[in-house]
């Protein structure tokens, strides 16, 4: 099996549900193919909740109740990974105290009052948001679509070189660090012109407010644990979907 494959079946374990092998070594080479591919190797996630907004537009659902189906099938096709991560990311940058304190606090992986509230508010926003696109576009497809490969675009940068894992073990210690710059760099600027060229200047600026909310994410687990983790990693997700989906609603049309 070659560093892609891998690198490809590293992704796809552990970003989606889909049965796959495990790899057969998990280096920093397979782990950069990982998170580099990552706006790639979801797709059958994106088609999946692309394919729920779809068939609540033609089952005449009302758009809130195709928003919460649709974010519903997202946090299902990836075991609820990046919702738990940003749950425990939450609770872990709110507790008082040392890195170290912090650190285990997220990892016991119970949910505390800043968990629930930072999932409530997050995927308010996701559900609140792809409502009122699906409320005003005709198709919706195609903005679940690049929202999905948006918020999986920042898993390259958050793991590029020079950024450190917050702990010696777990996820983020195997993919923090791994992606080289340049890398890193090509995927957002490859996503950003497909963005682009499907959506227009208002899927650009998407683009860009999720990148911002990513860096925000960074600098703050960085000062406060000292670097990321697999959990931080999932934040970074949650929240560019987001932040992308944000953007897309300030740039619908004046009605």
């Amino acid at each position: 099996m070659t560093v892609l494959g891998d690198g490809l079946r590293l992704g796809l374990g552990t970003l989606t549900v889909l049965p796959v092998p495990p790899p057969r070594r998990v280096t920093s080479a397979e782990a950069a193919v990982a998170m580099a591919t990552a706006p790639i190797v979801v797709l059958p996630v994106a088609a999946g909740a692309a394919a729920v907004a779809w068939a609540s537009g033609l089952f005449s659902l009302p758009p809130l109740v195709a928003a919460t189906l649709t974010v519903a099938v997202l946090g299902l096709a990836t075991g609820g990974l990046h919702l738990d991560g940003l749950a425990d990311t939450a609770d872990g940058l709110a507790t008082q105290g040392t890195r170290a304190r912090r650190l285990e606090v997220m990892r016991r992986g119970d949910v505390g009052p800043s968990g629930a509230a930072a999932l409530l508010l997050v995927l308010a926003v996701q559900v609140g948001s792809l409502s009122a696109l699906v409320a005003q576009e005709s198709s919706p497809v195609t903005t679940v679509l690049l929202a999905v490969v948006v918020s999986r675009t920042a898993l390259a940068p958050a793991c590029m070189r020079g950024l450190s894992a917050a702990r010696a073990d777990g996820l983020g210690s195997a993919v923090v660090g791994a992606v080289p710059p340049l890398a890193a760099v090509l995927v957002v600027g490859l996503t950003a012109v497909v963005v682009t060229l499907v959506a227009g200047p208002g899927g650009l600026l998407g683009v860009a407010v999720a990148a911002l909310a990513v860096v925000a994410v960074l600098l703050v687990c960085h000062r406060k644990l000292g670097g990321s983790t697999g959990d931080v990693l999932g934040a970074c997700v949650e929240i560019a979907l987001a932040a992308y989906l944000v953007t897309q609603v300030g740039a619908l049309p004046t009605p």
